[in-house]
């Protein structure tokens, strides 16, 4: 069992497409020693451990590499591989196992590219990379993009690249120079990076200036409303028609002309300026314009194509602003660019305003404020009374590096100072009152004095008809004292009399309750003593 051959090393395999080596070192004697090599494939579907296999292409080989790509067809399966040196029946301990996935260690192999030289451009084709294979590892041939390197054929050229479509158009060359070019197939998603092709050399040709073509074709859009403009050279009568193609068409491998349509408003027009909106349905990819110029003897020529990424071409217009104030606040209101119909702006552009407010003052120390938001609505506050304030707005979109204009300046002026005014209301209602209060104290005591002073100087008694003419011996009477106020007596006398009173009594009593009656219906005397006392005192 023992052998003095040694265990292959360093086992690699390298893929380009489908095609697979499996390469080793080996640092024994090599004379004659030959190798072969197994695998084993771990199908998804296969519950049990797989059985080494011998490897087609790699059995009793004399080199330390060997191609086994007619073994390998299940691409995205993981597999096994080992290596063992042999010599006539002596054969060494397997190597190491090497692991691999043949699609996540292939390389993108070089496509294939045909080219052609016409009016001072260079035509190109690109077939992707396993375009002539059946068995195929790339799936989808689509998910490829290509970078071209392109220079002149001379000692001290200068290299340029850039991304082209599978079928485009190579420019701004010089005329009649030979250049040569490499194209290489990438997966930017993947971070993969191919092959590049065999290099190819062409000559150009000298560009042929026909001054019916259009010239300076460029697009000019704003809030989502694209218009194409072009120059026009011919001086005779001339018509143009616009044509649009889809960038799915051109991302797609072949001939793709007769896929241009007619943009609808633009056909057989003699202005020099087209609003092709109604073909931009989708903001997703790339469309492509171009203008065919036809003359009155039905010659045609066909304008440079432009490429238009509808969200990255559009700029962005100026909002338009309302503003509102409050005892303390200026409310700021944002219609978005485009108006409430266009729902694109809002949807993709993801916008946010910059709002810009100042006091239209000379005497403003503090100049202009800035403010972003996100919302349609804004509000400041700290707001200085009776300032006039004014308000632009920019619209901006952060994820596509594009501002608009600031919109149109508005201005207004906030209310006055609530607070002085109340004071002084304040301070008049509370001298009103205190007006009323001291009015009313000083009428309520004059009213007291005025009283007093009528009632000492007019009393209201009056002495009974029937002594009014004494006069005023009966003030000075010795039987009424000087000091002393005389005392009313009042009193109503009944309607029915006792028979047993005189009847000469009851007639001069009748007779004093007339005079009574003409002089107030009360009689006054210094006593409680009755009518009999103030007979007594009349009679005397």
């Amino acid at each position: 069992g023992q052998t003095d051959l040694e265990s292959p090393q360093d086992i690699q395999v390298y893929a380009v497409n489908t095609n697979f080596t499996l390469r080793w070192n080996y640092t024994g004697d090599v004379t004659n020693v030959t190798f072969s090599a197994e695998y084993k494939w771990f199908d998804d579907l296969q519950t049990s451990e797989p059985e080494w296999k011998e490897l087609s292409g790699c059995r009793n080989v004399s080199y330390t590499e060997c191609d086994f790509s007619s073994a390998i067809t299940a691409y995205y399966d993981p597999h096994h591989v080992r290596v063992r040196a042999e010599r006539r029946g002596d054969k060494s301990p397997w190597s190491a196992v090497f692991e691999m996935t043949p699609c996540e260690i292939a390389l993108i192999g070089p496509p294939e590219i045909a080219l052609q030289s016409i009016n001072g451009v260079i035509k190109i084709m690109v077939s992707p990379p396993e375009a002539n294979q059946v068995q195929k590892i790339w799936l989808n041939p689509l998910r490829f993009k290509y970078n071209l390197v392109i220079w002149e054929n001379s000692s001290n050229a200068e290299v340029r690249s850039q991304n082209i479509l599978p079928t485009d158009e190579i420019d701004d060359l010089a005329p009649e120079t030979t250049y040569c070019l490499k194209v290489q197939a990438t997966v930017p998603l993947e971070y993969q990076e191919g092959l590049f092709s065999p290099i190819h050399c062409i000559k150009t040709t000298r560009k042929v200036k026909d001054l019916l073509c259009p010239t300076n074709v460029r697009v000019v859009a704003l809030n989502m409303k694209f218009h194409l403009h072009w120059n026009n050279r011919y001086k005779q009568h001339v018509s143009y028609t616009v044509q649009h193609l889809s960038g799915y068409w051109k991302n797609l491998y072949g001939d793709y002309s007769t896929k241009w349509l007619n943009v609808p408003g633009c056909e057989n027009i003699t202005d020099t300026k087209c609003n092709f909106s109604s073909v931009i349905t989708t903001v997703r990819g790339f469309h492509y314009l171009r203008v065919q110029a036809m003359s009155e003897y039905n010659k045609s020529c066909l304008s440079k194509e432009v490429k238009v990424d509808p969200l990255k071409t559009n700029e962005i217009g100026p909002p338009v602003v309302r503003v509102d104030v409050s005892d303390v606040l200026l409310h700021i209101q944002i219609f978005p660019p485009g108006g409430p119909e266009n729902e694109i702006m809002r949807d993709h552009y993801a916008l946010s305003y910059r709002v810009l407010y100042w006091k239209n003052s000379s005497d403003d120390e503090e100049g202009v404020k800035v403010k972003e938001t996100k919302q349609t609505i804004a509000t400041v506050s700290d707001l200085t009374p009776s300032t006039l304030y004014c308000v632009k707005v920019q619209a901006f979109s952060a994820d596509y590096n594009k501002s608009s204009d600031f919109s149109k300046e508005e201005c207004i002026e906030t209310a006055g100072d609530t607070i002085l005014p109340l004071i002084i209301l304040a301070t008049f209602l509370v001298a009103l009152a205190a007006v009323v209060v001291v009015a009313s104290l000083v009428a309520f005591f004059l009213y007291k004095a005025y009283n007093k002073i009528k009632y000492m100087f007019f009393p209201s008694c009056q002495p009974p008809l029937n002594i009014e003419g004494f006069g005023g011996h009966l003030f000075s009477s010795p039987y009424l004292p000087a000091t002393e106020e005389p005392v009313e007596i009042c009193y109503v006398i009944e309607s029915s009399i006792a028979e047993e009173v005189n009847q000469i009594d009851f007639k001069d009593y009748r007779h004093s309750e007339e005079s009574s009656q003409d002089s107030g219906n009360y009689s006054c005397d210094d006593n409680t003593s009755g009518s009999k006392g103030s007979e007594g005192r009349l009679e005397k």
